[in-house]
């Protein structure tokens, strides 16, 4: 079992492994809400649980997927896309080492013009 919470601890959850390794978004949306890109582990709901929510927020942030975040301190925690059966949690937000890894990048496309991938992954690097 792995733990996690926000900056402040107004929100916490655990999560039963095994977990998937994460993934970097760098679409729009990710930047903007986590101020850079967003990289986040996944499990099945059933593996989810939120242990303490008195500040737990939800924003639905298209038609088809909502993020949670925390309410006090701003931080950044969840995204759910709706029917999945699953929820994307922040591999920031865990608590300790994690053990994961970063499997891939996606959205690199739409990513900041401030910082490089390298040249693998960066559609502006020749």
């Amino acid at each position: 079992m792995k733990t996690g919470s926000c900056l402040c601890g107004g929100v916490a959850y655990e999560l039963d492994e095994p977990l998937r390794d994460s993934i970097a978004c760098h679409c729009s949306q990710c930047r903007k809400t986590s101020g850079h890109y967003w990289s986040a582990t996944l499990v099945p709901v059933e593996r989810f649980r939120i242990t303490r929510d008195e500040t737990l927020a939800w924003f639905r942030s298209s038609a088809t997927a909502r993020r949670g975040f925390c309410q006090r301190c701003g931080s950044s925690l969840f995204w759910e896309q709706d029917g999945s059966g699953a929820v994307s949690i922040g591999s920031g937000t865990l608590d300790g080492p994690t053990g994961l890894k970063t499997a891939r990048h996606i959205h690199v496309e739409d990513k900041g013009d401030y910082y490089d991938l390298g040249p693998d992954l960066d559609p502006g690097s020749s």
